[in-house]
């Protein structure tokens, strides 16, 4: 039996050119800042007498109205955005790839448009739309229900993570249906393979590393959603810092010329989406045989 098993796909990240190199570098500053910045900046609620201090060697990233230190609150905004993606790309998996793949296997036949109907029902709201009009309804603060209390942040996973769902789950079909036109699958059919081990034995290793890109270019999506939703005041409420709610809190600030309080937050939020999304397209050009460098030109 082993004879007629494909080699499971692999992807093989090799950056060979700048703006792949510049997407790497800026989403490890990105990750860098989450994990060690908390630990070694001052606590980011902490506050001092310098209020509204352009940058300098004691504060790199200037000081808030309250006078805390800037660049140890975008730290734990960063952190905050981090831990958020990374938990609502996984929720989303969690849920779609079982989806995606169950679907793709019984690909035409009713229960592929079953699952498939039902995902283009969650589709039907864009991500960001149904995450503001859900915490419109729900409001922001913490949810009790009986012995579970659901935080704001709590809210923004599970709603980002839903919204993921059917993202994933197409793209997860896509590449099941793709595979289960392989020889392989008919053989492991015939011989009587166990449906559940030709799902997740053998198509879900081959269908894998799209699920990865994917998760990259989600990755993406889940930083500007967090944070746009913290920009307009839906998403994790102060006084948690959060990469949106400092840039929208700093924003009344620019016509005075304060600068600091807005961009600087900002322009750290910038750089986890570009670099998530550039590595999830480098990601994608070495799973299809592509240079980025040769797309370009």
């Amino acid at each position: 039996m082993s004879a007629v098993l494909p080699a499971p796909r692999t992807l093989r990240f090799r950056p060979r050119d700048g703006l792949t190199w510049f997407g790497l570098g800026c989403a490890g500053l990105f990750c860098l800042l989450a994990v060690l910045g908390p630990l070694i900046t001052r606590a980011p609620n902490a506050t001092s007498t310098d209020m509204l201090a352009a940058p300098s060697l004691a504060h790199p990233f200037g000081t808030d109205q309250l006078g805390r230190d800037l660049l140890a609150r975008t730290a734990a905004g960063t952190q905050v955005s981090l831990m958020v993606s990374l938990a609502a790309v996984a929720l989303g998996l969690l849920f779609a790839l079982p989806l995606g793949i169950i679907a793709g296997y019984h690909g035409g036949r009713l229960l592929d448009d079953l699952i498939m109907r039902v995902l283009e029902i969650i589709q039907a709201l864009p991500m960001f739309v149904l995450a503001m009009f859900v915490i419109g309804l729900s409001g922001t603060a913490t949810a009790h229900l009986g012995p579970i209390t659901i935080t704001m942040t709590t809210k923004v996973v599970l709603l980002l993570g839903v919204a993921f769902v059917p993202y994933f789950a197409r793209v997860a079909r896509a590449a099941t249906l793709a595979e289960t036109g392989q020889e392989y699958v008919s053989a492991l059919r015939v011989v009587g393979v166990p449906r559940v081990r030709i799902l997740f034995g053998e198509l879900l290793p081959n269908v894998a590393p799209a699920m990865v890109v994917q998760a990259f270019l989600a990755m993406a999506l889940a930083i500007f959603a967090e944070g746009g939703l913290g920009f307009l005041g839906l998403g994790i409420q102060l006084p948690q810092a959060t990469l949106g709610n400092l840039t929208g809190g700093g924003t009344g600030y620019l016509p005075a010329g304060i600068w600091w309080y807005s961009v600087l937050p900002g322009a750290v939020m910038l750089a986890g989406i570009l670099g998530f999304n550039l590595l999830g397209d480098a990601l994608s050009d070495s799973l299809s045989g592509r240079s980025t460098l040769k797309e370009m030109r």
